[in-house]
């Protein structure tokens, strides 16, 4: 009897479903879907297998329950994906069982459900997700992005984020303050996007409901539009306000008082008149912001301007009304309407230009969402109809003219043409498309008609994949955004004690009029401090970082795989497929006397006809590639480990390895020593006899890809050590060493420890990119770093990496290394930026000058230059828009 490594059942050899081979050792399996994970990944099972089991009795010391009676104890439900049978079961409420925290979980083989009762303080539902995909098997959950109405400044981010991350059933939930949209993975069942609506709401804030049949990408757009609209017409009607109170504070500095006859008094109840409106209807959203802030015992961006502006205008009534008091104390009433009324203003202009500066950050998602077809002409009943693109079923012929957009992905039917895939593929040259291709929705027919049958339509075309993975990455965040997030969470209570503090500092040691300059000081450092610059640095240039990257064929998961990449110090590049073309092709044809190349080729492309052998299918090839006219063989026999011979044209022709020639006594006349230097090179040579007399030798190999010497000279002129790895024998990997100059070769590598290399090059402390485009390169996608995934290989391949090269093009690893290292320096950059702005300006708003050069920084101008450092950080991400890949060429 033996266990099955993955579910851990008892099986019968003889009634095993299935067995595997490893490291000499036979593995028997309960059912398929068991030996198909195990050969994914079976060093992870072997040592899950070989680990001792905790026996019940020190499970229950070792694991913390929840006491009884406590009313902290939680209980989520989820779909559990991947199990056989009933020892998978066990498994899994082993597993979810011995971690800290679970006083009990069960789980149900029938519905596929997972029951688990936990302390929600020990832990949480994304720690069960982890653990049952640790054990080999899936939890299914689902995402679904949401735009937030009502962010003002970082500390707002982690606001919604703690709201959200809350909800029972939410696994977990990031909120991007460029995009203003949270992303959230939640168990389907538990939660509904209603329950996360209400959530954010009560902390504040809210969520944009999309109507049913309505674009929510058009719908957001007509939000935005309108938020900006509203932005525009308060600040006009703020400045058309705020100028007479700004020249009634000061008509004596500009020479108009002899104009105006109006006492003191007069004058500050004008004021008083024209600010009021400004500070109750224009500043409305923030007093709005501080006090949902405030209902949450927290504070923001909101609440600094709504305390400061407040606290000018109060000072500006009680010297209106009550002038007494400041007479009484040997001052004079003096009235500060224009500030507060100014700093109003100038916050809604410095959000209106910000928010016009965000709606470009994103231009890249609106240009790919620009590309799809309203409409395609259908066949349906044996005629032709033009339908929307959305009501397009699999299984369509669709009609495609020259010059349309093909409108769903697919695959030709009838006809021929060439299309232009720049679009999608980054690649500007158009791919000729026949019977048999594939093509992708959105890209535009150049030249013929054809017909194609749909294959992926609505969610699944790769544009609309395309569409998901940028949103995605663009809504994630890198590590050093963490730092950005933790500080901006303490910014504003921080801000608010340093204004506190300047306040006392100037009402008890300050010179006459102490009051007068400890409020405005104390205004100047609660309307300086801007942590919108610190939420904005990071979210904005991964937004338009991974939009270009979109453009040039470079799908970035997220946020931490272009932070990662620009890391990396090696690239580790599968052989086959990705440098090479993954597919034998003839390299070199060797003649004998009187026998010409040509001829060679016709008589052996002729002979193979009848073969499959992928050799074979290269032969013939390359003759179609050259037009030659084939003749049919007879007498067709493949000799096993060998070669083939077959009768052509009366001719007897004989064709394989040299083991082959000996046995039927064929004389090589020399030809040996031609076929080890092909060998010695990596290639294949296969001798081809013609009536028992030598006639040539054809070489097939698996060819470089065009690119690939180019891209390894690029890759070391960053600085990057350059590692092939093959399945191959020395000899082979040795050849293509050569011609391209890879630093080191891993030849001899079985699929199954492909992880393991990339494993034990970490270990030599080395940033590993790993790139390969086949199933069995996703364990060692998923060790790297960084895995790149080529696009042309499988699903997935490309599911296990961080980084998708739709193309298939190797220069996109170049593209994409290039692509992170410039955008996290523009992050940093924008945090050097939003770092020292508040470091430097916040102790000037306070006062430390004045004692030295008598300088005080006036609130307006502090106002002013909140609003600049946001601009400023969006307007330097908003460069990475002028980013072009290195060029890649042959002599690189």
């Amino acid at each position: 009897m033996q266990k099955d490594p993955v579910c851990g059942m008892v099986v019968e050899e003889k009634k095993a479903a299935a067995t595997s081979e490893y490291n000499g050792t036979t593995y028997y399996f309960c059912a398929q879907s068991c030996k198909e994970r195990f050969d994914q990944s079976p060093e992870q099972y072997i040592k899950q297998a070989t680990q001792p089991t905790i026996p019940t009795a020190q499970k229950a010391e070792t694991r913390s329950t929840v006491p009884a009676g406590k009313g902290r104890a939680k209980r989520v439900v989820f779909p559990v994906t991947g199990m056989s049978c009933a020892s998978c079961v066990a498994k899994i409420e082993k597993g979810l069982s011995q971690m800290e925290g679970v006083a009990d979980a069960k789980v149900n083989f029938a519905t596929e459900k997972a029951a688990i009762t936990f302390d929600p303080d020990q832990v949480g539902v994304g720690d069960f997700i982890r653990t049952v995909k640790d054990l080999g098997y899936g939890a299914r959950v689902e995402r679904v992005t949401v735009p937030v109405r009502g962010m003002s400044c970082a500390s707002c981010v982690e606001k919604v984020q703690k709201a959200l991350s809350s909800v029972p059933g939410v696994v977990r939930a990031a909120v991007n303050f460029a995009t203003e949209k949270a992303t959230v993975e939640y168990i389907p069942g538990q939660v509904t996007v209603k329950d996360l609506a209400k959530a954010v709401h009560e902390a504040g804030y809210e969520i944009l409901e999309v109507t049913e049949g309505i674009d929510a990408v058009e719908q957001e757009r007509t939000a935005r539009e309108a938020e900006l609209r509203q932005l525009r017409r308060k600040f006009v009607i703020g400045l058309c306000l705020v100028v007479p109170v700004f020249l009634l504070g000061h008509l004596h500095m500009i020479g108009l008082s002899h104009l105006f006859a109006l006492s003191a008094q007069a004058n500050y109840l004008i004021q008083f008149l024209l600010q009021t409106p400004v500070q109750f209807w224009i500043g409305w959203q923030f007093y709005r912001g501080a006090w949902a802030a405030a209902r949450h015992k927290t504070s923001d961006m909101n609440t600094l301007i709504a305390v400061g502006t407040s606290a000018a205008y109060l000072y500006s009534v009680i010297a209106t009304f009550f002038p007494q008091v400041f007479v009484a104390e040997g001052l004079a009433a003096k009235v500060y309407f224009d500030t507060a009324g100014a700093i109003i203003c100038l916050i809604l202009l410095g959000r209106l230009l910000e928010a016009r500066a965000k709606g470009q950050t994103s231009e890249a998602i609106k240009r790919l969402i620009g590309l799809q077809p309203k409409r395609a002409i259908v066949i349906r009943g044996g005629r032709e109809m033009e339908i929307a693109v959305e009501d397009v079923q699999i299984g369509d012929v669709i009609i495609v003219r020259p010059g349309e957009r093909i409108p769903v992905d697919g695959t030709i039917v009838e006809g021929h043409s060439a299309v232009d895939e720049s679009m999608v593929t980054g690649e500007s040259i158009p791919v000729e498309k026949g019977m048999g291709d594939t093509v992708i929705g959105a890209t535009i027919n150049k030249t013929g008609s054809f017909k194609f049958t749909a294959t992926k339509v609505g969610k699944e075309t790769m544009l609309a994949q395309i569409i998901r993975m940028v949103e995605e990455a663009q809504g994630s965040k890198p590590p050093i955004a963490r730092m950005a997030d933790i500080i901006a969470s303490y910014f504003v209570p921080v801000v608010i004690g340093a204004a506190i503090v300047t306040f006392v500092i100037w009402a008890l040691f300050g010179p006459e009029p102490a009051l007068t300059y400890a409020v405005l000081n104390f205004v100047a450092v609660m309307i300086i401090a801007c942590p919108c610059a610190l939420g904005l640095a990071t979210p904005t240039s991964i937004m338009v970082g991974t939009g270009k990257g979109a453009e040039h064929g470079v799908l970035i998961r997220g946020g931490e795989a272009l932070e990662q990449a620009h890391k990396l110090n090696a690239v580790v590049l599968d052989k086959t497929g990705t440098i090479t073309k993954g597919e034998p092709s003839v390299t070199d044809i060797v003649e004998a006397d009187g026998v010409t190349a040509t001829e060679i080729l016709r008589l052996a492309a002729s002979a193979e006809r009848g073969s499959e052998h992928p050799l074979g299918e290269a032969i013939l090839q390359r003759a179609k590639a050259e037009g030659l006219h084939l003749e049919d063989s007879t007498d067709f026999n493949a000799i096993p480990g060998h070669g083939i011979e077959a009768a052509i044209g009366g001719r007897r022709i004989l064709m394989g390895n040299i083991k082959l020639m000996k046995e039927r006594t064929i004389p090589l006349e020399g030809m040996e020593g031609k076929a080890r230097a092909l060998s010695r090179a990596g290639k294949t040579p296969m001798f081809v006899a013609v009536d028992g007399k030598p006639a040539g030798i054809i070489a097939v190999a698996d060819t470089l890809k065009g690119d690939s010497k180019a891209v390894l000279d690029a890759l070391h002129q960053m600085g990057l050590e350059v590692i092939m790895l093959t399945g191959d024998n020395k000899r082979t990997a040795d050849a293509i060493a050569k011609q391209i100059g890879v630093d080191r070769v891993l030849a001899e590598v079985l699929p199954e420890v492909k992880a393991n290399e990339v494993k034990r090059l970490q270990a030599e402390g080395k940033r590993v990119g790993m790139v390969g485009d086949g199933i069995n390169d996703a364990p060692a996608l998923a060790q790297a770093d960084v895995g790149i995934a080529i696009g042309t290989g499988t699903d997935v391949a490309m599911e296990s990496a961080d980084i998708t090269l739709i193309s298939g093009d190797l220069k996109g690893v170049v593209t994409a290394i290039a692509l992170s290292k410039a955008t996290i320096r523009n992050i940093k950059q924008n945090l050097f930026w939003a770092f020292a702005y508040n470091t430097i300006l916040i102790p000037v708003a306070a006062g430390v000058l004045f004692p030295f050069f008598g300088i005080l920084l006036s609130p307006i101008f502090a106002a002013a230059a909140m609003g600049l450092s946001s601009i400023t950080v969006v307007s330097n991400a908003l460069r990475l828009r002028r980013f072009r890949p290195p060029a890649v060429t042959a002599g690189s």
